[in-house]
């Protein structure tokens, strides 16, 4: 099955021992997230990151409300962790989260290597740019969050 691969970066003005406990609770997930997919976590309770936490969300893309689980396969902080999708909109989903000291803050990387119905013009017209907008409101509310009382 033929796929694709996106990358992200931001660099952030704090440590990683700030950054990564922000990524590592999934409810902030809700905060990184764009109001317009409706994102909403249904797992009940605090949730443990480890390897093999599951997680269960709803999204609704394009107005189609869509559920999701993903899965937790490797669990290193504060250096990295992986989701995969179990159950989703994707046919394949694997995105790694990557946290590196640089310049006195944090390098937090995403890769996604994933497949969609469809194929690769589905994801050129459709998938992709939702991606791309994804990725841009996370990295704007991430540098509004961390970027607040950095003294200069």
């Amino acid at each position: 099955m033929k796929g694709s691969f996106f990358h992200s970066e931001i660099w952030l003005p704090r440590p990683i021992a700030e950054i990564f406990p922000f990524f590592g609770d999934a409810r902030n997930l809700e905060t990184i997230t764009p109001p317009w997919l409706q994102f909403k976590i249904f797992t009940k309770g605090p949730i443990e990151m480890r390897e093999g936490t599951l997680i269960d969300y709803r999204i609704r893309l394009r107005g189609i409300p869509l559920r999701w689980q993903t899965r937790i396969d490797v669990w290193d902080p504060p250096r990295r962790f992986i989701d995969i999708q179990v159950r989703g909109p994707y046919q394949r989903w694997h995105h790694e989260h990557i946290f590196e000291p640089k310049d006195y803050g944090t390098l937090c990387s995403d890769r996604v290597d994933y497949a969609v119905p469809g194929g690769a013009l589905v994801d050129r017209f459709f998938v992709g740019r939702d991606l791309e907008r994804i990725f841009e409101f996370r990295r704007e509310k991430l540098l509004e969050l961390f970027e607040r009382n950095v003294r200069t």
